[in-house]
């Protein structure tokens, strides 16, 4: 009776780690976000239940508590049981909630990590995070918090500092607004990366100010700070890269 927490990476069934295929390769039940790549839902085997709770934006889906209950309910019911989760598990992924429910309902439980589109996109995009004389650190938020409550951009307009924001596109208006209130200059360098790791993938650079009026859809990371002006390594990048003035 084991359930496994597995991070399936940004999207690219290549960017799984060798034992989140392992696991998925031997699964009875495969319960899975909406942003799970194709070719990795791929791997699931023949025989195996697969499971869409995925949330959808505005608040659609499955609720939390009621994937909580569904993952012990399958866990009495299989010996190996994946929660596969898109990114890591970990992050901004409620895979510690998940993980909380299921050993307070006695339920082993096994983390899996997996690479994060918070690190994924800007990757590849060309963008290091951190880059010696332009970022000495990063900050990962959402744009999305608990019962409706905005999250405060202000305190996190920090030059020095790379901001990775996650779900951030319906907001993009106000996170611009808010960094230049905080003391980010108007020219300051963003990249938006929309379906990172896909056939699709698609990066669009422009200005802060610039930022409310880019033609971006979900899903997509926002990475604000002078690396997002930076475009190395693009070997590694799949899909079209976009330039905004």
């Amino acid at each position: 009776m084991s359930v496994y927490l597995v991070g399936a990476g940004p999207g690219d069934a290549d960017l799984l780690t060798l034992r989140a295929a392992a696991v998925l390769a031997r699964a009875d039940v495969v319960v899975h976000d909406r942003l799970v790549g194709e070719d990795v839902l791929a791997l699931v085997p023949t025989g195996a239940r697969r499971l869409d709770v995925g949330k959808l934006p505005g608040g659609g889906g499955d609720s939390q508590h009621a994937i909580n209950d569904l993952l012990i309910e399958l866990a009495l019911e299989h010996e190996t049981v994946v929660r596969l989760k898109g990114g890591d598990p970990f992050v901004f992924g409620r895979g510690g909630e998940e993980a909380a429910a299921l050993e307070a309902a006695g339920v082993e439980v096994h983390v899996v990590p997996g690479i994060s589109s918070a690190f994924a996109a800007p990757l590849l995009a060309g963008i290091p995070v951190t880059h010696r004389g332009a970022s000495r650190g990063v900050c990962v938020i959402t744009a999305v918090a608990e019962s409706g409550v905005e999250v405060d951009f202000e305190p996190l307009a920090a030059p020095e500092i790379t901001l990775v924001v996650l779900m951030g596109v319906a907001r993009r208006a106000s996170i611009a607004a808010q960094l230049r209130r905080g003391g980010l200059a108007a020219d300051t360098a963003v990249a938006v990366v929309e379906r990172a790791a896909s056939r699709d993938q698609r990066v669009t650079r422009a200005r802060l100010d610039a930022l409310a009026a880019l033609d971006v859809a979900s899903p997509a990371v926002i990475v604000v700070g002078p690396v997002a002006a930076l475009e190395l390594g693009l070997s590694l990048a799949v899909g079209t890269l976009v330039g905004a003035a």
